[in-house]
Parts: structure tokens; sequence; C-alpha cells
């Protein structure tokens, strides 16, 4: 009776602890106005359905994150006003400023995902905006300002992009740069699609051919060569719209999966000489369960369960729900999903932006999906899907158990959106983490954290030296009591977004870290011990020093 006791007195303090967590919508009154144009006007052209990305950064280098949020446009036949990607800086006092024109960012584009990274390691993080043709790469001056440097870059890819990456897949130092496409679609070779065999409709991914993602080298001095074909990437089945950098297999290389859209997924394993092996089938994240190539959209990956190994998790399109490829350790992935909260919860879902992250800090990672469809008048079709759609949050129980949360957020959070990017990042300095949402065609959100921090935690800031500035591909295990945890610090992920590059590490009641190990790209170890709680911890890479900062062999 007594163990009963202890086990109700436990659990009674958790429940309502992870209860008075609320995501509350700060949009308008952080002064954010941003509304997405994707150009619709009856055309039924396939972008139109697909929506945009958005991102965090730090663009003013003042410890403050800032939002990108990537916009289209209208078509050139019917044109009507002029719409431009939007910078908000963050005025450091709940408020947010739009400064676009003045960061020489008001340049139009149908513009699609973005990917934020000091690709030139001068301090400062650039923005790589993709889009239907060409792809733009912004180069951060330091002054508030940026540059469009994308052709003195050597980029500028020209089929429809969707998802980017920075990585530095050959560990020379210098950030390299993925780029997923997605079908072969120009409005000249639009394709008549029809449900009823008289009014036009939006034509599904199977009605284009696939096209190839790249891989962009940076050789140094500010440029870049396409090594797509040397690297072993050349693929034109591909339909890509989510791209994950991650290691997959612990061997200190970083690897590319990539979300497809009614093709298999892609995993790229890092050879280690500058070229991939595609290992997507035999890992077991190509397909289904039952041998099917789904409608895959957003990913990201993290240990969720405290197995050492970070697990992936992949946004489907409705009636087929998400994906939840638990990582076996032994090169293997099995999908969790459909054993857990998970399968049951998203199956109607048209999953976009997905992601896992720490909302109440307890030190388990939970998982948040952007959702919306992107026929308009499907409700006409699937009497029980609809157009606009709630989120999904699922709370991590432990022991690989999620639950479905989304309700207890609040109105705000759940009201149904056509949601699509998505991305998280502590606006407010606070420790919890914060989301910033996009909806295709309408208003951005952002939502405040409000009592995720309530318990504790600790935060990285890494930079890098031998290693890029960033310190993207580093990997940080934190010990704290009986918890373990690990992540990297990776660019891109969720749907055509990016997320926060500083690690949140999430402590629940420990007031202090035991052990902190950082693994560097460049191969340098750093150990560091005894900290305590609620802090951002700077940690500059260092060489050989001391006992606690040492090289690995």
């Amino acid at each position: 009776m007594k163990r009963l006791t202890c086990i109700g007195t436990l659990m009674a303090f958790i429940v309502p602890l992870a209860a008075q967590v609320r995501f509350v919508d700060i949009t308008r009154q952080t002064g954010i106005n941003f509304v997405h144009n994707n150009g619709a006007y009856g055309k039924k052209y396939l972008p139109e359905t697909m929506g945009a990305g958005c991102a965090f950064l730090d663009y003013d280098n003042d410890g403050w994150l800032d939002i990108f949020l990537v916009n289209g446009s209208d078509w050139p036949e019917r044109k009507k006003k002029t719409s431009y990607p939007s910078l908000y800086r963050n005025n450091r006092n709940g408020t947010f400023t739009e400064v676009t024109r003045t960061a020489g960012l008001a340049v139009e584009m149908y513009g699609m995902g973005c990917a934020v990274a000091d690709y030139d390691n001068d301090g400062d993080q650039d923005i790589y905006v993709t889009a239907l043709g060409p792809d733009r790469l912004f180069q951060n001056l330091g002054n508030g300002k940026f540059k469009d440097t994308t052709t003195a870059a050597g980029l500028g890819n020209r089929e429809y992009g969707s998802s980017a990456a920075w990585l530095d897949y050959d560990r020379d130092g210098l950030l390299d740069l993925f780029v997923a496409n997605y079908v072969k679609w120009t409005r000249e070779t639009d394709i008549f699609c029809t449900l009823d065999g008289k009014t036009k409709s939006y034509c599904t991914p199977e009605s284009y051919k696939g096209v190839s993602s790249r891989l962009y080298r940076n050789v140094g001095q500010g440029r870049f060569k396409d090594v797509t074909q040397p690297a072993k990437l050349f693929d034109e089945s591909n339909k890509g719209l989510g791209v994950l950098v991650f290691d997959y297999n612990w061997d200190g290389w970083p690897d590319i999966l990539q979300a497809n859209d009614t093709e298999p997924n892609r995993l790229w394993e890092n050879n280690r000489n500058g070229t991939f092996t595609e290992v997507g089938v035999m890992a077991g994240v190509a397909f289904s369960e039952d041998g099917v190539a789904r409608g895959a959209m957003g990913i990201d990956a993290a240990d969720y369960d405290g197995s050492g190994h970070l697990s992936v998790v992949i946004g489907n399109f409705s009636n087929q729900m998400l994906a939840l490829y638990h990582n076996e350790g032994t090169g293997f992935f099995i999908d969790e999903a459909p054993r857990s909260a998970l399968g049951p919860a998203s199956l109607l879902t048209l999953a976009f932006g997905c992601f896992f992250f720490d909302y109440n800090l307890d030190g388990r990672p939970d998982i948040y999906v952007a959702n919306g469809h992107v026929e308009n008048d499907i409700n006409h079709v699937q009497k029980r899907v609809t157009y606009a759609q709630s989120p999904h949050l699922f709370e991590n129980q432990g022991r690989g158990r999620f639950s479905h949360v989304t309700e207890r957020m609040g109105k705000e959070f759940t009201a149904p959106r056509v949601g699509r990017g998505a991305a998280y990042g502590d606006i407010d300095n606070d420790g919890d983490l914060d989301v910033l949402l996009t909806t295709s065609g309408g208003p951005a959100a952002l939502f405040r954290n409000e009592g995720g921090n309530r318990n504790n935690w600790v935060a990285f800031d890494l930079k890098g030296q031998t290693s890029n500035r960033d310190g993207i591909g580093a990997v940080v295990r934190v010990k704290s009591g009986t918890s373990r945890q690990v992540q990297m610090v990776k660019s891109g992920g969720s749907y055509c977004s990016q997320s926060q590059l500083r690690l949140t590490f999430g402590l629940g009641q420990s007031d202090r870290v035991d052990e902190v190990e950082i693994l560097w790209p460049s191969g340098r170890k750093q150990v560091l011990r005894n900290l305590p709680a609620k802090q951002v911890v700077r940690v500059e890479e260092k060489a050989a020093r001391g006992k606690t900062d040492k090289l690995t062999d």
C-alpha cells in the first residue's frame, strides 16, 4: 500500500504540472501581421496547395530570436500585388518590428522553404530561400542588412525547390547545402486534372515527373559547387518535401533522410569519402508497414525514448497517419505509430510541418504537427476530412508512449488552420519553447509557451572554431541524475522551415546537470560538469586542454 500511495502522489503532482502549460496566440500583440500569398485565382496550379515555411534566427546577434517568413507571389498573368518574404526583428520586449525592406530582403519570388546558417563563418547567420526557381542566397553583412549573393556563390537551383538544410557532409569546417526539389512543374507544362470530367482540380503529385535533389559543396571564398552526381545523390524519381540531416548510425558523419511525396523516402548514408549510399528500403524508412510509399511532408528526429539513438517522425497525407520510425540501433527502423497514440489520432489529418521538442521541459521530447488539407473542398468528397485542421501535440509519457494533449492547450492553439510550415524557438529567453506556424494563403501564427518553464532546463549555444561556426552537426549528451539525453545541432527539418539552433534540454525537477559531453564535427570532444539549471551555456570549441577538454581518437 505504501508503494501505491507514493505512485499516486507522484502522478497527482505530474498531471497538474503538465495541465498548466498553455500555448497562447500572441501574433497580433507582438506586431506580426504577415499573410501568405499563394497566388490562387482559379487556375488550380499545383504550387498553390503547398504553402511555405518559416524560421527562427538571430540575424543581428543580440541573443534574441527573430522571425523569417517565406512568401509566395501572384502569378505573372494576373499581377495584382507585390509580395515579399518578411523579416521581423525581436524588440526584446514582447514585440517584433518588420524590417524586410531595410534588411534588403524585399525580393519577390514564389518562395517555398528556407534554411539558416553562417555559411561563410563570419559570425552572422545567412538565409537560403527555396522557390519555384531560382532559389536565393542572402548573405548577412553583419550590419542588419543582407545581400543577394546567389549568382556569385554559384547557387540558384532552378527546379521546384522545397526544403533545404545546411550540413558539413565532408567535415572540412565549411557548411555545404542540400536542396530538396519537388516535381517537374511550370505554368507552361501545367496539366488539366479533373474529378468530374469538367471542372479543373488540383493534380496529385503522381501526375508529374520527379526531379533530383541537389548537393552543393562549399569550396570556400563564398563559392559552392554542385556535387550531386559525384556524391551519388542524383535521382530523378524523387519528389522531395522534407529534409532531415542526422547521424542515424552514430559514425560521426551526417546522413540525409528525405521525405518524398508518393515516392519511397530516401535515406542516404554518408560513406565518409564524399559519396552517399541510399539505404532507405534496407533501413525500413522508405515505406509504410504495408509497403506503400506515402505522401510524406515534414520530418524530424530525436531520441524520444532514451535509447541513445535518433528516431524519426514524418508527417503524411490524410488517411495514412504519421510515421514514427524507431531507431533500433542496428541500422534498422520500425514504425511504431500504428501501435501508439500517434496513429489513430493522425489518421484523418494531413500533416505538413512537424518536429520533436520538449514543450513541458520534463526531459522527454514531445511531438508537434501542423495540419491542413490541400483541397479546399475536400469535405464534399470525404465527410470526415476538413480543409482547415487542428494541430497535434503529443506528450511523451516515457517508455515510448505518447498521449494526445492538443485540447489541453487552449482554444487559440487548437483552432483549425490550413497549417504548413512550423518551427520552435525561445522568443522571450524564458527557457521554454514557443511555436511559429504558417498557413497556406493565410496569416502566420506565433504561440507563446506559458508554463513550460515550471520545470527546469539548460540550453546550449555552440560556437565552432575548427568546426563550422554554428556547430551544425555537433552532438550534445546530457546526464542529470538518472536521465540521459542526446541532441544534435541541425539545420532544416519540419516542412520548409527551421527551428532555433540552440539546444534546449528539459530537466524536470533536477536543479543541475551532472555532465555534458559535446562532440564537435571536427572530432574534438569537450566535457562540462556540474552546471546549474535555468541558464543558457555558451560553449566555444576548444583544442585539447586539461581533464575536461579532450580530443577523440
